[in-house]
């Protein structure tokens, strides 16, 4: 196997050079560094070295993703059995729900959406290297496990296909590719299906399949998802216990339903140290205390079960977390590190936020009862700006020190330069 192995690369590595200054050699380099490391090396200068580089870093967030992945798989057939046989209240998981059929549901109805995902983002990726004249880089690859995990199941292959193209353009090239772009790609296709394509993504039902066409039924079936009872104050009409939504045999977009398996990904990624638990915890934060402002709110007599914006403000605050994409955006959008505040004191401001204007969206937009997407486009612009207030008071700090502090005659030289290299 070693023998072959060598052999193809030895092979690899002569056609590399027929490529070499040739228009398409990013696209051959991209195909080369996805089967084996690369075999450039530095020739100058001092260079950090070390064993993780940004393909590892994606690969790490993908091994993250993969358990999400696979229990949307399954979810996708128990929500359509579900909805059309309904199972017993005490059902047993490996009887009901770990099942060929309900994986075969998901293998027909998610899997396309990830080839999707994968096959156009990389293209346009790929077009754009070429043009550009410089490396593919693989900051897709996380993009495009993202994408189709955070769309309703129905969502068009061709309106998916569609939004990939405006996301990775207007996203991420525009701005100069992997590293340079202000807002998270995923983020940016979800939302230009939200506006372009509402009455798809509105948020209040979810698609169950139905493979009845021969029988001359229908081909789909609509579920209410939680969120969708709360906004239209149905919450007596729900069925769902809190078991079933931190478990996540609950309706809902992909990937967004199994805050358990989220929240053990949250941790993989913070002890592998690709992740910051600064911002996590803080959005965490955020989300408990708009909902326990709300839940005061209704506690207090100020809104009556006639409001309709009862049922999302009296759902106790803690659930917020278990159910739509709340935890889903903190663990895998809010800590992106390109788009996401920089500064270790910003990180606790911008993850609080989003946390917090996630719920207040969810709540007072009767329009789609969830909020987390908007919340995290909206501090990923805000984030450069916090970061810069929060260095200015840091500076400031620093010079009411200086100015507070004893300096010898002999020492006021070297005194003035270090205050230079702070300030720089």
């Amino acid at each position: 196997m070693s023998d072959k192995k060598l052999t193809l690369k030895k092979r690899l590595h002569i056609i590399k050079h027929h490529f070499r200054g040739k228009k398409m050699a990013p696209a051959f380099n991209a195909f080369h560094t996805f089967l084996f490391t690369p075999d450039e090396t530095t020739h100058s200068g001092s260079h950090v070295r070390a064993a993780d580089d940004l393909k590892r870093t994606m690969n790490t967030v993908i091994m993250a993703l993969v358990p999400v992945l696979l229990f949307s798989m399954f979810n996708a057939g128990y929500q359509h059995y579900s909805a059309v046989n309904g199972f017993p209240e005490n059902f047993s998981v490996i009887e009901h729900f770990l099942t060929w059929d309900n994986f075969w549901i998901g293998i027909i109805k998610v899997l396309p959406l990830v080839a999707v995902s994968y096959i156009v983002g990389l293209t346009v990726e790929f077009i754009f290297a070429v043009i550009k004249g410089h490396e593919v880089e693989e900051g897709y690859l996380v993009t495009g496990m993202l994408v189709p995990l955070i769309v309703p199941i129905d969502t068009p292959l061709w309106m998916l296909a569609v939004a990939v193209v405006f996301g990775v353009v207007i996203g991420k090239e525009v701005f100069g590719g992997t590293g340079m772009n202000i807002l998270n790609p995923a983020l940016t296709i979800r939302a230009f299906l939200f506006f372009a394509y509402p009455t798809w993504m509105s948020g209040d039902k979810v698609w169950v399949y139905e493979a009845v066409e021969r029988a001359g039924g229908p081909d789909a079936i609509s579920g209410e998802t939680i969120l969708g009872y709360l906004a239209q104050n149905k919450a007596a009409e729900m069925s769902y216990s809190v078991s079933d939504m931190f478990w996540g045999f609950i309706p809902g977009s992909v990937g967004e339903t199994p805050t358990f398996l989220i929240l053990l990904g949250g941790l993989f990624l913070i002890f592998s140290k690709i992740a910051s638990w600064r911002i996590m915890l803080s959005a965490v934060i955020g989300s408990l205390v708009m909902g326990l402002i709300f839940n005061g709110v209704v506690d207090a007599g100020w809104i009556g079960e006639t409001s309709k914006f009862y049922g999302l403000m009296s759902f106790d605050f803690w659930k917020h977390l278990i159910v739509g994409g709340l935890a889903f955006g903190i663990v895998y959008m809010a800590t992106d590190p390109v788009t996401g505040a920089q500064t270790n004191r910003g990180k606790w401001f911008y993850g609080f936020f989003i946390g917090f204007i996630s719920v207040l969206i969810r709540v007072f937009n009767p329009a789609y009862p969830e909020g987390v997407f908007l919340a995290i486009l909206l501090m990923n612009v805000f984030a450069p700006t916090i970061d810069h207030y929060v260095v200015r008071g840091n500076v400031n700090r620093r010079m009411k020190r200086l100015k507070n502090a004893t300096i010898l005659p002999e020492d006021s030289e070297g005194k003035e330069k270090e205050l230079q290299v702070e300030t720089a």
